[in-house]
């Protein structure tokens, strides 16, 4: 018998599930998600994890509630470590607690993780505190969907002193509105909606009971939304501190690596952004090539790395040989300074590093340290540019170069890029192998950000325009991207 973990992954905002919940979703063999759930989240998964897609939308049901219980039962009595995802909270109107009683029934061991509620956390991107002291002593979170046939007093409700807060409550914003003015509330009550609450997409329209459904029609504001009403809703222009980050509002997309994604990824985010990760490569260990080069090593003048995945692959390759770097004599060389900080967290200080992250602008740095008979030692990527081992040949070095890693390309994954404002991409490879995932057609008419020249060139010669970044580097690429946005 299996186990099911019925687990909260919060609002849309990848960061704000919980440690527990990723720590959970490593160990899940089969997965259920919703559809409100940011697919950034499913990168936690394991390659194998089985993914089974339970969206429900007003008026459209993907699978019934009855349907995603017997899946439950079906894969835990298999063996299965189950994951059931839900936005939000489970049992904050997730109809969790259905789910978890269908598996008691059936003698199921489960758990629960709980989520951050929206009712709470859209609010707070949205600049609305949903308690405050002195305005809003308490709040009062109510299910609005089909609010002409809940069993809501509406009597009660109009005269509570807190904030007042409807989930799912869009379509019937007219007769959540009247039935609180008609029991007594303020028609001049301050009242929001939220709308993709916490996403890129976010948008809130402020007004009060008696006009905020005309707001709404005119705004064309969309599910999912929540209604907030209260004096709370006052602070949204004091304390609206998400909408104002420099890129909030904007997708962007990344292409690289997933094992180099994370720093990219993180830099983005704080600035607002809403980052889409269509990975289209994935990096081969080929490092098992030295095998046969280590006397190469220890006898080189000068050891090259082009990349931080050549230094990261090098030396964990030497570790696992128990091999002691302080045997090596070589000089280093690096193209930039984001290699470089690599090479310095393994306790080395290279003497030789460009500024400019392409093969032309080390070589110039190399050869003020050549006098036409070193031995140079070249672990990079396969199928690398030739240049840099062509001009240490032509000044007359003796070249040994292995390829220590492979950018290999990866499985298409189901993602909505239509909407992407930013297509940025870091080398030639990104570029070819996204294009045979995704397709040109999603790239035409968007802002693309090439890394540096060979990258720019590589779209140029697909017929693509781009930006390039003014420095050769991630941060490079984000530079350019505020620059754009003035």
């Amino acid at each position: 018998m299996g186990k099911v973990y019925l687990i909260g992954a919060g609002p849309y905002d990848e960061e704000l599930i919980s440690l527990k919940a990723i720590r959970v979703l490593k160990k899940c063999d089969v997965v259920l998600y919703d559809r409100l759930l940011n697919k950034s989240i499913l990168k936690h998964l394991r390659d194998d994890c089985k993914l089974y897609y339970c969206g429900k939308e007003s008026g459209s049901h993907y699978k019934t509630q009855e349907e995603i219980n017997d899946m439950l039962v079906e894969f835990a009595k298999s063996g299965y470590t189950v994951g059931r995802i839900k936005g939000g909270d489970p049992y904050v109107f997730g109809r969790g607690s259905e789910e978890a009683l269908r598996l008691l029934d059936e003698g199921i061991e489960f758990e629960v993780i709980p989520g951050i509620t929206s009712a709470i956390s859209a609010l707070n991107y949205a600049g609305i505190p949903i308690t405050h002291r002195k305005i809003a002593q308490s709040f009062h979170v109510f299910t609005g969907k089909s609010a002409g046939e809940l069993s809501h007093d509406w009597s009660v409700i109009a005269k509570l002193n807190g904030t007042i807060v409807f989930l799912m409550g869009l379509e019937s914003i007219e007769d959540i509105v009247n039935n609180l003015m008609i029991n007594g509330m303020d028609k001049n009550k301050s009242c929001a909606v939220v709308s993709n609450g916490t996403s890129a997409r976010q948008r809130v329209v402020v007004g009060q009971l008696e006009n905020i459904s005309k707001k709404v029609k005119q705004e064309e504001i969309k599910s999912p939304a929540i209604i907030a009403v209260g004096d709370v809703v006052k602070f949204r222009e004091k304390l609206n501190w998400f909408e104002n980050k420099k890129l909030f509002g904007k997708r962007i997309c990344i292409t690289r690596a997933k094992e180099q994604s994370k720093e990219f990824r993180e830099k983005l985010l704080d600035l607002g952004a809403e980052v889409v990760e269509a990975n289209s490569i994935s990096i081969k260990n080929l490092s098992s090539n030295l095998d046969d080069y280590i006397d190469k090593i220890m006898m080189s003048n000068i050891i090259v790395f082009t990349s931080t995945n050549g230094v990261d692959i090098f030396f964990d390759y030497l570790v696992s040989k128990r091999i002691d770097i302080r045997k090596i004599k070589a000089k280093i060389a690096c193209i930039g300074e984001k290699t470089e900080e690599q090479v310095k967290k393994r306790g080395i200080f290279p003497e030789i590093v460009s500024k400019e992250y392409v093969g032309e602008a080390l070589f110039e740095e190399i050869k003020n340290h050549l006098s036409g008979k070193e031995v140079v030692f070249l672990p990079r990527a396969k199928d690398a540019r030739p240049f840099l081992k062509d001009a240490l040949l032509n000044s007359g070095c003796t070249v040994y170069e292995v390829p220590i890693y492979e950018a290999v390309e990866e499985e298409a994954i189901d993602i909505d890029l239509s909407d992407v404002d930013y297509f940025t991409f870091t080398s030639p490879s990104t570029v070819k192998n996204f294009i045979k995932l995704y397709g040109k057609e999603c790239l035409v008419n968007k802002k693309i950000i090439s890394i540096g020249p060979i990258t720019k060139k590589e779209l140029e010669y697909l017929g693509l325009d781009s930006f390039m970044a003014n420095k050769y580097t991630v941060d490079g690429i984000i530079e350019k991207i505020l620059e754009l946005e003035g």
